[in-house]
């Protein structure tokens, strides 16, 4: 009987600590960060792209979190003689339905928003002047799965899914504007994201 009772109060604390992570008042805390480096050949120096948006989530009820990612891109193309510097801003939505005690399915509603300058890039990889700004608005749907090891720790595996982008450039001096929009889904299965978002 003592047994049975222990047994039962360790699955009761499993399943606790499973659900803990995305009830109300909880804080989700994740985000992005690459760096890639290409050298082209007959370029003097190697196009880099540096990316960082760190985020943070309040659950405002169970497994529903709202939060932002705030953050900086870099991007310098010596090959295309151009570079581009933005500081973003994602807020999104997150709900998460429970498949099990350690595993859940969630949907993210992403609105990233990047706001950058476009400065030419010499032949010898120097910066030249600024050619302009850019503005980037779009609107991502992305699902997911989360496995819960323990009650502080999310590992996730996601897919973009479907995304829209509004892209516009002001040409310095000018000021005429080029604008772009694009719309498209990507469920890559062979290029998934993996992260891990940590709960407080």
């Amino acid at each position: 009987m003592k047994k049975i009772l222990l047994s039962l109060v360790a699955v009761a604390a499993l399943t606790f600590g499973a659900n803990a992570q995305t009830e109300k008042g909880k804080i989700i805390l994740g985000g992005n960060v690459s760096f890639n480096s290409t050298k082209v050949d007959g370029a003097s120096k190697a196009d880099v792209n540096f990316s960082i948006v760190p985020s943070v989530g309040y659950f405002v009820g169970n497994n529903f979190a709202i939060g932002t990612g705030v953050g900086y891109d870099y991007d310098k193309s010596v090959s295309e003689g151009a570079q581009v510097a933005a500081f973003k801003v994602a807020p999104f939505g997150r709900y998460y339905v429970n498949l099990t005690d350690q595993f859940k399915f969630f949907g993210q509603l992403s609105v990233p928003l990047a706001f950058g300058t476009l400065k030419d890039v010499e032949a010898n990889g120097d910066t030249g002047s600024k050619l302009g700004t850019t503005t980037s608005i779009g609107i991502n749907v992305a699902p997911g799965f989360a496995f819960f090891p323990n009650k502080k720790i999310g590992i996730e595996f996601s897919v973009n899914g479907l995304g829209y982008e509004n892209f516009s450039f002001k040409q310095e001096g000018t000021g005429n504007k080029v604008k772009s929009n694009s719309f498209g889904l990507e469920a890559d299965t062979f290029a998934p994201k993996l992260g891990v978002q940590f709960y407080f």
